[in-house]
């Protein structure tokens, strides 16, 4: 016998062999898909409205808000981070925390705020 034998299907790992992740292949079905597409047509009207109705000084930070919401449900749902490691949803939270952080700064320094 070889030191490289095939496994058959028949021999694949089971719960009874050691722990199983069920969760590691669970993905939402269409339905789920089809609401955070909803929410972010809903968040996307609102922000289209800030251009046609004065927010005043609460139209910056609104669309901010919106802005990151739209972020986040985008790079949780759809690019699956929701689902994979955590380490991934730092680095995309981080990028966004910097960016916001960038773009506050170019306001003040211009003085729009």
């Amino acid at each position: 016998m070889s030191t490289t034998e095939s496994i058959t299907p028949d021999q694949a790992p089971t719960a009874a062999d050691g722990p199983v992740d069920d969760d590691a292949h669970h993905h939402p079905g269409d339905l789920l898909y089809i609401q955070i597409a909803i929410i972010l047509a809903a968040i996307t009207a609102v922000e289209v409205l800030t251009y046609f109705v004065d927010f005043g000084p609460f139209q910056t930070p609104s669309l901010l808000i919106m802005m990151a919401v739209k972020f986040v449900m985008v790079a949780m749902f759809f690019m699956h981070l929701k689902f994979d490691n955590k380490l991934f949803s730092w680095v995309f939270i981080a990028g966004l925390v910097l960016a916001v952080v960038v773009y506050i700064a170019m306001l003040l320094t211009f003085e729009f705020f």
